[in-house]
């Protein structure tokens, strides 16, 4: 839905881990990272569900990919989710999953509604976005296979079988998705999720040098 307009050679290439509805950890951490139109920034899914203003957030995403066109979002599980609950595929699973919480964001006395661009900016989101050096997908890769031949169940759901594997795609691949206490950093891994929603912390990572911030700020973290 956006005109949008890749970086080749950003100033900083930033990803940001899962939000589930936090939207006032990820205002406070995108203050401190302080996006330019020289940066490109790739969010990797699960924007909303579990946390209390999921529909702020789809509004603070909306309004950021206007600012800075060259953003790239990605989808999740999560948007996966509501897209099924909304087209009537499967409501339990969207329920039982944080969905609540979301449709509670997006009441309007008896009933909920969600926005036209909402809805649009939802649909249109990525299953991967791929650099020279980098894949960026929610939750990872089913190994053996490029990006190009992955399953969209894998790429939004997958977990231990691409935990586990030392397969090497030949780049980082930079995920989401399984939440952990700290950042998951391998030589071909870089895991982003660290629960935000479940009362840690929100992390933005320029993927290149390992530079991290988070909100709230890690303490006795060694960046390495």
């Amino acid at each position: 839905m956006f005109a949008q307009k890749l970086r080749q050679n950003p100033e900083r290439l930033l990803a940001v881990g899962d939000i589930h509805g936090c939207l006032s950890l990820l205002e406070r951490l995108m203050e401190q990272v302080a996006p330019t139109e020289q940066d490109q920034v790739v969010f990797l899914g699960d924007y909303g569900d579990r946390g209390p203003e999921s529909k702020g957030v789809y509004e603070f995403l909306l309004d950021f990919g206007e600012r800075f066109p060259q953003t790239v979002f990605l989808k999740g599980n999560h948007e996966q989710m509501l897209l099924d609950f909304l087209e009537e595929r499967d409501k339990l699973t969207f329920l039982v999953n944080g969905g609540t919480a979301t449709l509670e964001s997006y009441r309007e006395g008896e009933r909920y509604r969600f926005p036209a661009d909402h809805l649009d900016f939802i649909q249109d989101l990525r299953l991967y976005y791929e650099t020279d050096e980098f894949i960026f997908v929610h939750a990872g890769l089913r190994p053996g296979l490029p990006p190009a031949k992955q399953q969209e169940f894998d790429l939004l759901s997958i977990r231990q079988d691409f935990l586990d594997s030392d397969y090497n795609w030949g780049k980082t691949v930079v995920f989401g998705h399984t939440p952990m206490e700290r950042p998951y950093i391998t030589p071909t891994r870089l895991g982003l999720d660290t629960g935000a929603v479940f009362g840690r912390t929100l992390t933005c990572c320029e993927v290149r040098t390992r530079t991290f911030w988070h909100e709230p700020p890690l303490t006795n973290y060694p960046l390495v």
